[in-house]
């Protein structure tokens, strides 16, 4: 009878394990990809940043439909919609997320990338902040020192630049809170994600009528445009559908961790390819929040570390 407990206690841990490495290399994944987008989004620059983002809402609601199908969800989404309270929680996270599309977008064409990324570096602290405020995640010294660092450097720009770094703190609001939502309604990764796009894209579909002179105009007047807006819908889709994932099955605060990835990539995007200004003033600010980043990673790694070890 032991036997029988412990063996089918081990088969849980090793199920859950693998949940949850598959959750972290789906974070990879997903934080690989929007580290690298800044470079498609200059591509687009012959769109206005709403128009970018409504085409990118109705295209990827195309690209969704027949993953939806050939999956044979088409219940779970009609019923996910049909709900009213169901309804409301998706149009919210659909809301956050086409917010934080919007801003980086504007961000990343008005040579704000450096600034972008700084409201990512920034978004795991808010997520241990949410982890806390909702999911009763706990937090030690270290943890909570790394996010005061990271608040320091916050001011240090605000104070050399002389300005709130507005872009940095919507998108790691708008970020954090779509994490949240995403991690409270109980819908599958897919269902969830192809409804609250279906609800932005009749939106977007207007928008997109009203502000065009024509058609062709609407997709940019040459081929090459017409290609790059088409395949916004796979661009889009397919980093979002690893986050939900990753957000369903990982505690935030690992979200947090991996979420380092994305930024980084965009700072460097932002420093080293097109040029932006890297003051002696953002450089002690980035230095301040990489600070707080290792004394966070290390200190989580450590702390799964003992974890293991206990439970070993």
């Amino acid at each position: 009878m032991v036997f029988l407990i412990s063996k089918h206690t081990g088969l849980h841990q090793s199920v859950g394990v693998e949940k949850t490495r598959s959750g972290v290399l789906a974070a990879i994944m997903a934080y690989f990809m929007w580290g690298v987008l800044p470079i498609f989004w200059k591509q687009l620059g012959f769109l206005p940043p709403l128009n970018i983002v409504a085409q990118r809402t109705v295209w990827s609601l195309l690209v969704l439909l027949p993953v939806i199908a050939l999956m044979g969800e088409w219940r779970r989404l009609i019923d996910s919609l049909r709900s009213p309270a169901s309804a409301g929680w998706l149009l919210l996270s659909g809301f956050m997320i086409g917010s934080n599309w919007l801003i980086y977008v504007w961000a990343t064409l008005n040579h704000h990338i450096i600034e972008g990324a700084l409201g990512y570096y920034l978004n795991p602290f808010l997520n241990m902040l949410f982890g806390t405020l909702w999911f009763g995640e706990r937090h030690n010294r270290a943890q909570i020192f790394a996010m005061l660092l990271a608040l320091g450097g916050v001011l240090i720009q605000v104070v050399g630049v002389g300005h709130i770094p507005w872009i940095a703190l919507a998108l790691a609001t708008t970020f954090s809170l779509y994490a949240v939502i995403r991690k409270r309604t109980p819908h599958h990764t897919l269902t969830g994600l192809t409804a609250e796009t279906a609800l932005l894209a009749p939106i977007g579909l207007v928008w997109l009528i009203h502000s065009s002179a024509s058609v062709p105009a609407a997709f940019g007047n040459s081929w090459g445009h017409t290609a790059l807006i088409l395949s916004m819908g796979v661009v889009t889709v397919i980093p979002l559908f690893f986050f939900g994932y990753a957000a369903k099955t990982i505690r935030l605060t690992t979200l947090g961790i991996l979420q380092f990835i994305g930024p980084s990539i965009q700072f460097f995007i932002g420093w080293k390819l097109y040029g932006e200004v890297m003051s002696s003033i953002r450089l002690v600010s980035f230095s301040l929040i990489w600070l707080a980043i290792s004394i966070y990673t290390v200190d989580s790694i450590r702390t799964k570390g003992i974890k293991r070890n206990t439970i070993t």
